[in-house]
């Protein structure tokens, strides 16, 4: 089963980018049509090429962005499946090759997800704990690769269990030579040696509840997903240790008379806690580092890192344009992460901005989002298909 919001027939034809192209490129066709019905096995693919700056410090980048949505069943009970890929570069050494998948098989028996990574760095750090200056800041130099699989069976409509392998490897963790070790700057010993390789292999429980039908651009429902790991040396692990990660989230349709036009309140918070201390540095909590890598719009990333952080975030959606083609977003969130020495959440960290979208595929509801988040001290642009939650 699916969600029972579904967008209504309407008098006013919804657009997107697709229909400007092919009204500025066939404005005399008349067999073009302007409403496109999703179709099983039919792929959806929204594109988005640009230059900009990487939101946690890494200079001006290249970007690009391609989103594949489908339904691999029935779309009237099964969910919308999609595979995003967004390679980045810049000069200064640095490039990404992350590539994600959520896919529902018919009838949302199964569920199926995957984040596989290559990633190369310098980004900076900070150190443990919510109150570190910014002349703290210091650069770490390293090559990471993830591999994260889990396959969930559906127990009952919107509620699933199952199983999955996570694996987190850095490699070559450096510090420059006139800066502070990363072990000095944190006080910290697991995973902060110079040259060090850290490798975490883990096996995962995932309990996941979710009565959206669409992860792209999430319609009115709720989403609650718990993954709890345990990363054993029987299966490579450097060090055992154990983590859980609670990811809950809602959405409020504010107009319920007025489906065709978007006016939905979303709010989203995590947990994520390390339960053993000798959790690598690079791997414990910190903002930014979220399932998706979405949380902290404003926030630099990896600004605040500690055994346990807290993340809340609050967005209000709205159509501008009756056909869907334009919309905004305002939003604005908090951090907190725990001290190293009393464990406590002492430090709130707030942030907040607002983003223009524009609708590039409307069969799979997919946006193009330009949001401009802002915190004291900082501020960013970031540009995403689809929302950030």
């Amino acid at each position: 089963m699916v969600s029972s919001f579904k967008a209504p027939s309407d008098s006013v034809p919804q657009k997107d980018l697709i229909d400007v192209f092919k009204s500025v490129f066939k404005p005399n066709s008349k067999n073009v049509p302007t409403d496109r019905q999703p179709r099983t096995g039919k792929v959806y693919f929204s594109f988005l090429p640009t230059a900009s700056t990487l939101p946690d410090g890494g200079g001006k980048m290249f970007i690009t962005s391609t989103t594949a949505g489908f339904y691999a069943g029935d779309h009237s009970t099964t969910n919308l499946s999609s595979i995003t890929f967004t390679p980045y570069f810049n000069f200064n050494g640095r490039y990404g090759l992350p590539l994600r998948s959520n896919i529902w098989l018919s009838d949302n028996r199964w569920f199926i997800a995957g984040d596989t990574r290559l990633m190369v760095y310098p980004q900076d750090t900070w150190g443990l704990g919510g109150d570190q200056p910014e002349s703290n800041r210091t650069r770490v130099d390293y090559r990471y690769i993830r591999f994260y699989q889990s396959l969930l069976r559906q127990i009952r409509p919107y509620f699933f269990a199952g199983v999955g392998y996570n694996m987190d490897y850095h490699m070559r963790i450096v510090t420059p030579d006139d800066a502070p070790h990363l072990g000095e700057l944190s006080g910290y010993t697991f995973g902060t040696s110079w040259g060090q390789n850290s490798f975490s292999s883990g096996m995962t429980l995932n309990l996941l509840y979710d009565t959206r039908n669409n992860s792209i651009n999430p319609l009115p429902g709720c989403y609650a997903n718990l993954i709890y790991r345990v990363n054993s040396s029987l299966i490579g692990s450097t060090r055992p240790w154990q983590s859980v990660y609670l990811d809950l989230r809602h959405y409020v349709a504010l107009n319920k008379a007025n489906k065709q036009q978007q006016n939905t309140l979303a709010l989203w918070t995590y947990f994520w806690a390390a339960l053993d201390r000798g959790v690598p540095y690079l791997s414990l909590p910190s903002i930014g580092w979220d399932l998706y890598n979405r949380s902290g719009r404003g926030v630099e990333q990896n600004r605040y890192r500690g055994q346990r952080l807290w993340y809340t975030e609050a967005e209000y959606r709205r159509s501008i344009t009756r056909n869907g083609l334009l919309g905004f977003v305002l939003f604005a969130n908090m951090t907190t992460v725990n001290e190293p020495d009393t464990k406590r959440f002492t430090y709130f960290h707030p942030a907040g901005g607002g983003g223009l979208r524009i609708k590039f595929n409307k069969t799979s509801n997919t946006n193009i989002a330009i949001d401009y988040g802002f915190s004291k001290g900082y501020s960013s642009v970031r540009l995403n298909l689809g929302e950030a939650f």
